[in-house]
């Protein structure tokens, strides 16, 4: 009898589940019945195994990734088994070369399913072996940077990944082995492998954290190949041991604290680390990272323990987790570079190429989905891939839909979120979600807007550059902390030079911004939200609109950033642009000396290049990127200033982009910063000929500005006038609302009104 999985809540056992005889409709299965001796049956299965002999050569993308992996592993089979001692940082040799050997060792696995070729057998077997003979002689790592120091790896994190990886290979031979080299490689290498990265380092196993997730799907893994439920049960609901209470510092700098772990496993890993829209508290740069494991685990359950009915947890949520990913990723396929981020990670990567295929063969065959997988290029080499190829090759693919929508953090959804605004060619991007734990950044209500070539406002991401050895071997530099992560490095309000929460991540993590307003799909979205905490007695909302105007080439972006704090407070709102300034309306007196701006919370890193007291009604400027022209213009208090920044200072490895930003600088009380963003126009570089490359916006007015409403007008130069109004504390749709202006009364009902205004 199978056992059918219910979902109880979060942060229930596998144990509990299996004794709840009203939620199986039966008695308990044996764990014989449990656990099947057949192999392979983590991700390849027979069955799967049979679909795809019988299919080769009628699915060509399929082909494709088949041929290019033999190519791949048979150069490696050429090349020898290496197994060094290890000694280096990621982008050195030894961690390089370990690398390597992983992935080989899973995709010889599946060449030699696939193929029947022993030659595949032979190279994992004599690969297994070789680090079966020096897995006793190993102390840890020699690198000491790592909370977690791993054996093979600097960390901890990349052992857990070499056990991912190498528990396929491992499966896909184990009946192919002798009995007494299983026998030696289960005893000798993966069991104590796999309490190296359990019960000696729980402070890595036994957390809710993408490098647990890790850990737990490589326990969980390597202890369903070799039927070892001890491993099995460790993987699913963790550790049941006393953790040492004090903090370690994780490989970024940030607190662990090792005595406050309630709940640990792959159970809790899903219940505490997505809301149920599938958003993952860290980020999507993480998120990507981390579905490798969540799918990959999930998918040998599924199999292998099919009556735990993992894919149906949390109503599919992993599935679910899948269209999250898809949906923040830029017209380039580009993860949205939200918290510690490395800018270009994007659907082509390794785990999205699995991930995708997987949602396509276990969430519904989505033809939307296929259009994804045929921009790939390739698929995974089991029967998902294959499922995925075949509906390329039959013509099923759909272009996807990316929507506007409101992506929830949080296990339960109620700890702030993301707003996505798409129109057109155009992609609005605001954060008010939760701090994202210690890979989070201190940007509440930043945001980011692209079009179809690129970044027009962007996220620095952070500072680092992945496996490159270079710089600081790889790792997070010293300026993510002093620069990437702190206020001023976002497109969000810096109150009197402070980052928010102080740059302190405990506080942080404590709270979210608070969702306000979502409004996709109609001529005007609108998102808006709230933060009340990231400053003492100082109140932000913002509410941002992407409005189609028939004047204008493009949609228009309009931004109202509403505060209330005492008086004298000093603003510091800088935006960070793409590209080549034009020409402003505003005259900048430029800086032959330059200096710092300042000594901490990131200032130190930015010079002031020029600024201007502003003198008119507005601030417009212009700048250029990617052959298209891009204009602000922001509305202008008495005493404002318009500083043109540029990153780099106090940074003599270089190790930070040089890129320009602006900061609006304010000093005052309750106040609102109006700013319309335009793309407009393009640049031709054969014909040297630019097309409406001046901004079509003449003016721009707060009419009215008070803790319950926010009501700006634009003029065109063409003469016609809109306006914008929102209330900012009653989000019911039908309250009715009535602003003075100079010109009399506003009436509308609902949350907003959008209108032309004819004088």
């Amino acid at each position: 009898m199978k056992i059918k999985f219910c979902y109880i809540g979060i942060g229930f056992s596998v144990a509990v589940v299996l004794s709840l005889f009203s939620c199986v409709g039966g008695e308990k299965t044996t764990e014989q019945q449990l656990l099947s001796d057949k192999h392979p049956s983590l991700v390849l299965t027979p069955s799967g195994v049979s679909e795809i002999k019988a299919n080769l050569g009628k699915a060509p993308l399929f082909d494709q990734t088949f041929a290019a992996v033999v190519n791949e592993v048979d150069a490696a089979l050429a090349n020898g088994i290496k197994v060094p001692i290890p000694k280096d940082l990621a982008g050195g040799y030894t961690h390089e070369r370990h690398k390597t050997n992983f992935f080989t060792i899973q995709k010889a696995g599946a060449l030699f399913q696939i193929t029947g070729d022993e030659k595949y057998a032979i190279y994992i077997r004599d690969m297994l072996l070789a680090y079966a003979e020096i897995w006793p002689t190993l102390g840890k790592h020699p690198a000491e940077r790592s909370y977690a120091r791993g054996k093979i790896f600097w960390q901890c994190l990349n052992d857990a990944n070499w056990l991912v990886y190498t528990s396929q290979g491992y499966d896909c031979i184990y009946e192919w082995l002798d009995e007494s080299t299983r026998e030696k490689l289960n005893k000798e290498l993966f069991r104590p492998y796999a309490e190296y990265v359990s019960i000696e380092n729980p402070q890595f196993f036994n957390r809710i954290h993408n490098h647990s997730t890790w850990g737990n799907a490589a326990v969980g893994m390597i202890g369903l190949v070799m039927g070892d439920e001890e491993l099995i049960n460790w993987a699913l609901n963790g550790l049941d041991i006393k953790v040492p209470g004090d903090i370690v510092k994780d490989n970024d700098g940030g607190d662990i604290r090792l005595d406050g772990q309630k709940e640990a496993g792959f159970l809790a890993q899903i219940d505490h680390s997505f809301s149920p829209d599938g958003y993952y508290t860290e980020g999507p740069y993480y998120q990507r990272y981390a579905m490798y494991p969540f799918l990959i685990f999930a998918q040998a359950l599924a199999n292998k323990k099919p009556e735990l009915g993992i894919l149906d947890y949390r109503n599919g949520l992993l599935i679910k987790a899948i269209y999250a990913l898809i949906n923040q990723t830029n017209s380039a396929g580009e993860f949205f570079p939200i918290n510690d981020s490395q800018k270009g990670m994007s659907l082509a990567s390794r785990e999205l190429v699995h991930a995708v295929s997987m949602a396509y063969y276990f969430g519904g065959m989505d033809p939307e989905l296929l259009s994804i997988v045929e921009e790939q290029g390739r698929v995974p080499l089991n029967n998902t891939g294959m499922a995925a190829a075949k509906g390329v090759a039959e013509g099923k693919a759909k272009k996807f839909q990316y929507k506007s929508l409101e992506l929830s953090d949080g296990a339960a959804g109620d700890e702030g979120a993301i707003g996505i605004i798409r129109a057109e060619d155009l992609t609005l991007v605001m954060k008010y979600a939760k701090h994202g734990m210690g890979h989070g950044h201190f940007d509440r209500l930043g945001f980011l807007l692209y079009d179809e070539t690129g970044e027009v406002i962007q996220d620095y991401g952070a500072a680092r550059w992945v496996n490159i050895d270079h710089k600081d071997g790889g790792g997070y530099l010293k300026e993510n902390h002093s620069w990437a992560k702190e206020t001023v490095a976002h497109n969000t309000l810096v109150v009197d030079k402070d980052s928010h929460f102080d740059g302190k991540v405990k506080p942080a993590d404590k709270t979210a911004g608070t969702p306000y307003y979502f409004l996709g799909g109609d001529a005007v979205q609108i998102v808006s939200a709230k933060e009340t905490n990231a400053y003492r007695d100082i109140e932000m909302q913002r509410t941002m609109a992407v409005a189609q105007v028939k004047e204008l080439e493009n949609p228009l972006v309009i931004d109202l950033f509403a505060v209330q704090a005492p008086e004298g407070t000093r603003y510091d709102l800088p935006l960070y642009y793409m590209g080549e300034y034009m020409s402003s309306n505003q005259k900048f007196q430029t800086n032959n000396n330059l200096s710092p701006m300042g000594q901490h919370d990131g200032y130190e890193h930015l010079w002031a290049e020029a600024q201007t007291k502003l003198e008119s009604d507005i601030f417009s400027m212009t700048w250029f990127n990617k052959r298209k022209f891009y204009t602000v213009t922001s509305a202008v208090e008495s005493g404002d200033e318009m500083i043109m920044t540029r990153i780099g200072a106090n940074d003599p490895n270089f190790n930070l982009r040089r890129d320009p930003g602006l900061i609006h600088r304010r000093t005052g009380g309750h106040t609102v910063f109006a700013s319309l963003y335009e793309m407009h126009g393009s640049y031709d570089y054969a014909s040297e000929r630019p097309i409406n490359s001046f901004t079509s916006i003449e003016n721009l007015k707060i009419l009215h500005q008070s803790e319950a409403y926010v009501l700006v007008q634009f003029e065109l130069k063409t003469g016609e006038n809109y306006r914008f109004a929102f209330s900012l504390l009653d989000d019911n749709e039908s309250s009715k609302h009535v602003v003075e202006t100079p010109d009399g009364e506003l009436q509308w009902k609902g949350i907003y009104d959008f209108n032309e205004y004819n004088k």
